[in-house]
């Protein structure tokens, strides 16, 4: 098959891309780098199944011939992208998914989304079933992000109900692994960052918040399965094994020789306590739940980080780009 997967060269989307090429599919990857990285898709480029195209999905996009299956993933998932270009987060969740649901109608296309856990915001429900509406702060500084996806969501079963598009909608919750960025304010690259160089990890408040930590192959596999599947109302996909952000910092901490100890922040504004999907759902639709466990993911995902960083056990005094961003987005 054909698919179009926005968002392309960004940490999921291009997983997206090699599982697709591996399977022998075609692959047209759209995305206009901003915060996408071409070095993520760079070992596909000259492969004969697959094109890149450099651009905004809020513009129109055109293709040549027919798409079997669109897939949305550009939007600016990280907190310190999204603080940084709140509008470009909101366009890409309203005009992009527009652009992206009206190429799907064009051409007859299945069509998946990639929404978040943050639909949920700091919830009063525990853990999180997709028939709980959310908790969310619609003027806060993540609202740019939150309302984005609620948006996009809205949109999506929107034009399944009025043009009969056959529309797939994902909740992703916290997701791991190679390709990620160091610098973009999430906590798995921001503590392997700051462990790599011998730093004290930033913990945002008491660290008693919890969240639950996905590798990136099972949430790919997720999302292969979702989107041929008949379910047209959100499905959460994340891990279920739920820890606290102190616990995490340990367990990062106990891969590396020398320990810092801890920099204790305050807590950012709308930051949810705890979160931890139910995916009930998603076991009986899609016959799949997380298999890679957090102590083989997290391996794989340091070794990538310390081949791609020079890193230097004992190089210390740098204030870490993604903890310092962060704070700065949130002062």
């Amino acid at each position: 098959m054909r698919y179009l997967i926005s968002g392309a060269a960004g940490f999921i989307g291009s997983h997206i891309c090699d599982r697709l090429i591996e399977k022998g599919h075609e692959v047209i990857a759209v995305d206009n780098l901003i915060t996408g990285h071409k070095e993520n898709i760079e070992h596909l480029l000259s492969h004969p199944k697959f094109q890149f195209m450099e651009q905004d999905v809020c513009l129109p996009v055109k293709v040549a011939g027919a798409v079997d299956r669109v897939f949305h993933l550009a939007s600016l998932a990280s907190p310190v992208d999204y603080l940084a270009h709140p509008i470009e987060t909101l366009e890409s969740g309203s005009t992009g998914t527009r652009n992206m649901l009206e190429l799907a109608v064009e051409n007859k296309a299945r069509f998946l989304l990639t929404s978040t856990s943050e639909c949920y915001g700091d919830p009063l429900e525990h853990p999180q079933t997709e028939s709980y509406w959310g908790n969310v702060n619609p003027v806060g500084l993540r609202s740019c992000y939150d309302e984005s996806k609620r948006y996009a969501e809205a949109l999506t079963m929107a034009y399944h109900r009025v043009h009969g598009v056959r529309t797939n909608i994902a909740r992703i919750f916290n997701t791991y692994g190679p390709r990620m960025a160091l610098n973009d304010g999430r906590v798995v690259p921001a503590f392997i960052d700051q462990a790599l160089n011998g730093m004290p990890l930033s913990v945002f408040g008491d660290g008693s918040q919890t969240r639950s930590f996905c590798f990136v192959s099972d949430m790919v596999d997720g999302l292969l399965r979702l989107s041929e599947s008949e379910e047209r109302y959100p499905v959460n996909l994340g891990n279920p094994i739920e820890m606290t952000i102190l616990q995490f910092a340990r367990e990062i901490q106990a891969r590396f020789d020398d320990s810092a100890g801890f920099d204790y922040k305050p807590l950012p504004s709308d930051d949810p306590k705890i979160r931890r999907p139910d995916i009930a759902k998603a076991r009986k639709v899609l016959g799949w739940e997380p298999r890679v466990p957090l102590s083989e993911g997290l391996g794989i995902t340091i070794d990538y980080f310390r081949n791609k960083v020079a890193w230097n056990p004992k190089r210390v005094g740098r204030t870490s780009s993604s903890a310092r961003d962060l704070l700065v987005a949130l002062d």
